[in-house]
């Protein structure tokens, strides 16, 4: 290949990796900068997010991981009102979404399900209303789920019990009705998780079958000394009482 050929080449890649990149961060950005537009925002906790910053993992609150991907967004007690958007959905690459303590109300978004990467949903202390989505049983890598301490109404629902690597679950302090589901992961919760709801009796976990206790190697060894002394005893009284029966007879 001539050198002017290959010098061609190389830049047209670096254009088409450019552009990549700037697709990918614009894709993120826009999503972010939707949440903002989507906020008020008092204290200017947001005021970093600008929409001109092609990497919105320049801005504060935003973590990112080794490829400029957003894996966390944290924005807590920033006292932040408004409502989530769809376009969160977008951030395919995000652990942690951590918004515990604001304002904000209306729907979570169902697009949320879209977020397979999710460790952490910390949606609590809110005025959140509507239901739980389902399309949050799609989470499998999530660990912590709260939503505690908003509006939520409707059932849970069942998609939940088969993220089996929840750990931590609150969804205390909402109107939730309907039952509680006892299968999948929901089996490891006790009552803390429902309380103050509108739900049927919530089911006590039923504590572990009492099994007998192992007798151990040393046990069975002063059972068995034990044993053989009651029977040596027994026998010398006999062996005594034959004597002095047969001197009586003598």
């Amino acid at each position: 290949m001539e050198p002017g050929v290959f010098g061609s080449v190389f830049v047209s890649l670096i254009i088409v990796f450019s552009a990549f990149l700037r697709v990918s961060g614009n894709s993120e950005g826009d999503a972010l900068n939707a949440l903002k537009s989507n906020l008020e925002d008092p204290n200017n906790v947001l005021q970093s997010w600008n929409a001109t910053l092609v990497n919105p993992c320049k801005w504060f609150h935003v973590t990112r991981n080794s490829h400029n991907s957003v894996t966390r967004v944290d924005l807590v007690n920033a006292n932040l009102s408004g409502q989530l958007v769809p376009q969160l959905g977008q951030l395919t690459n995000l652990q942690y979404l951590e918004l515990h303590n604001n304002n904000i109300s209306g729907k979570i978004p169902k697009e949320l399900g879209n977020l397979t990467n999710l460790v952490s949903l910390d949606l609590s202390m809110n005025n959140l209303n509507g239901t739980i989505p389902d399309t949050l049983g799609k989470l499998t890598k999530l660990r912590f789920l709260r939503l505690n301490n908003n509006a939520l109404t409707g059932t849970i629902p069942m998609s939940l019990t088969a993220v089996i690597t929840l750990q931590v679950l609150d969804l205390s302090n909402n109107h939730l009705r309907g039952d509680v589901p006892v299968n999948g992961s929901f089996s490891l919760f006790t009552s803390s998780s429902f309380n103050n709801n509108d739900l049927n009796q919530i089911p006590l976990v039923p504590p572990p079958p009492i099994s007998p206790t192992p007798i151990t190697s040393s046990e069975n060894s002063a059972t068995g000394a034990i044993a053989g002394g009651v029977a040596a005893g027994a026998a010398l009284l006999f062996a005594a009482l034959a004597i002095v029966l047969a001197g009586g007879f003598l």
